[in-house]
């Protein structure tokens, strides 16, 4: 299982900013662990038509209890590696609600 002390989230303007490794076209979405510093999420859309972006933004703002309008890709939209900002959140209600996510998967 990967660590979370891996991940690495930074504290930017009143938010987060971290970084995910998403796998489109997977059997369900889910958080597939931590790998060199990002969040790894496995998506069940294409990367067709902003599908997979739509879907990923989604499914972050559901993992951290936030609004779909807090959560921005700012870096990566059209690869696999993505940064991501989270408007108002801090680094440890990220870390909490991904270990959480992680051990519901176990």
């Amino acid at each position: 299982m990967s660590d979370m002390r891996e991940l690495t989230v930074q504290s930017r303007n009143g938010g987060v900013r971290f970084t995910v490794r998403v796998q489109p076209r997977a059997s369900r979405s889910a958080v597939d662990g931590v790998r060199e510093g990002a969040l790894r999420i496995r998506l069940t859309n294409p990367p067709v038509d902003g599908a997979a972006n739509e879907a990923l933004i989604a499914f972050l703002a559901e993992l951290l209890d936030v609004a779909k309008r807090s959560v921005h890709i700012v870096a990566g939209a059209s690869s696999r590696t993505k940064v991501i900002d989270v408007d108002a959140m801090d680094t440890d209600r990220v870390r909490a609600c991904i270990a959480r996510s992680l051990e519901e998967r176990s």
